[in-house]
């Protein structure tokens, strides 16, 4: 079926998990579309992206939505007509969704060997020590999805995922962990969760309240 998961993140958040298996006629007959998003999805070169951008149309029906109710800022940041905050994440043969009451950003990513490769570039590579090379391979996702999070909450120029956004040590059993952003001066908390789909991993940021809040 594909529809894979729904799965409450917490008692604010609802996750939604489309295992892509449909043709694109299939999916395209299956929604209602308004013009803009007609308009982008003509504009996709690539089926996979078209098929991504369908699937998560799904979603939003499986959420209680259509088309029309989710429109983009002028940053591309996705929100929701009721209120509610919406991140979206799609790759290759899954999307994901995920709505809550608290600002959230959320990403999905594939298990690949070039993440691992890239990991000086983005993370502390000190966090891979003495891991397999399996773990290695899917801690190094976790945290490129953490970052990705991340910035989907802020979406600020110039943010830099290896000099601003700052992972605790965690464990993979642990499937949470802690992150700091340190950009413009000012520090700011966020409480990440994050498992795996087959060969994909699934992380979610939320805002964590900081000492300066309390």
């Amino acid at each position: 079926m594909p529809l894979l998961k729904i799965k409450a993140l917490n008692t604010n958040t609802t996750l939604y998990v489309w295992k892509i298996t449909e043709s694109f006629d299939e999916l395209f007959r299956s929604v209602a579309l308004k013009d803009v998003s007609l308009a982008r999805l003509e504009g996709m070169k690539a089926e996979s992206h078209q098929k991504g951008f369908l699937s998560v149309r799904r979603l939003l029906m499986e959420a209680g939505y259509i088309d029309f109710d989710l429109h983009y800022d002028a940053f591309g940041k996705p929100h929701l007509a009721d209120g509610k905050h919406i991140s979206i994440s799609h790759s290759h043969d899954f999307s994901v969704i995920v709505i809550s009451q608290e600002n959230i950003g959320a990403d999905l990513e594939l298990l690949k060997e070039k993440t691992l490769k890239l990991a000086p570039r983005f993370m502390d590579v000190t966090h891979l020590k003495g891991l397999s090379e399996t773990d290695s391979l899917q801690k190094a996702t976790v945290v490129w999805g953490i970052k990705e999070s991340v910035f989907k909450i802020k979406n600020e120029v110039g943010i830099s995922f290896k000099d601003h956004i700052f992972e605790s040590d965690f464990n993979l059993n642990d499937k949470q962990c802690k992150v700091t952003l340190r950009f413009n001066n000012k520090e700011e908390y966020f409480d990440v969760l994050f498992d795996f789909i087959e060969d994909y991993v699934f992380v979610c940021a939320f805002n964590s309240v900081s000492l300066s809040d309390v």
